[in-house]
């Protein structure tokens, strides 16, 4: 196995981006993601554990139960998301946010958050591998189960929004509901755009 050294550059930044945004817009705006990324701002609010720290354990995890059905290249890059997704989340948990008065919009931090998870995610995945477990995880879950893969990422999103509705209010789960519609439109639209020349 052989990686590139700009895949790994370009995941490690990608998932760093998505972190930014899942600091600067998300943990502050009660609208969350679905999957990893919304069990990490779950578990921050009822046990105050960081998305920095419960980010790369949960990711390591789904990981570990895909790896035999995603090969050790995707794992390998995904390594260096997962890497770029907690030291970026550290260095902004360091900070103030940029925005703090962004819970009051939320129909704009469903539209900016939905940009930061949807281009962060899609990059990465063109890099060789992926930004949090999910991918890993719903992979294995379709192989396993012969369930096309769609499903296995509806009902993880949805299983994460209704465990958040302990914490966040029916309207803010509409436009949860909303910025994980919208990223998954924006991963799909980044795999089709058409490069002359492949990243590495």
């Amino acid at each position: 196995m052989k990686l590139k050294k700009i895949n790994c550059l370009v995941a490690f930044l990608a998932s760093a981006f998505q972190a930014f945004g899942m600091y600067n817009v998300h943990a502050l705006s009660q609208v969350t993601e679905g999957g990893v990324l919304g069990l990490t701002l779950l578990l921050e609010h009822w046990f105050a554990l960081s998305p920095a720290v419960s980010g790369f354990v949960l990711t390591g995890i789904c990981y570990l139960i895909g790896w035999r059905t995603l090969g050790k290249e995707f794992i390998a890059y995904s390594a260096f998301a997962a890497v770029g997704f907690s030291v970026g989340y550290a260095i902004c948990e360091q900070f103030p946010p940029i925005w703090p008065e962004i819970g009051n919009y939320p129909l704009l931090a469903a539209i900016i958050g939905a940009l930061f998870i949807g281009i962060g995610a899609g990059i990465c995945i063109r890099a060789g591998g992926a930004t949090t477990g999910d991918d890993a995880l719903a992979m294995s879950l379709s192989h396993v189960l012969k369930v096309p893969i769609q499903r296995i990422y509806l009902v993880s999103d949805l299983t994460v929004l209704v465990l958040s509705l302990s914490y966040i209010p029916v309207r803010r789960i509409a436009y949860s509901l909303l910025t994980v519609v919208l990223s998954g439109q924006i991963i799909g639209w980044i795999q089709n755009i058409k490069k002359k020349e492949r990243l590495g």
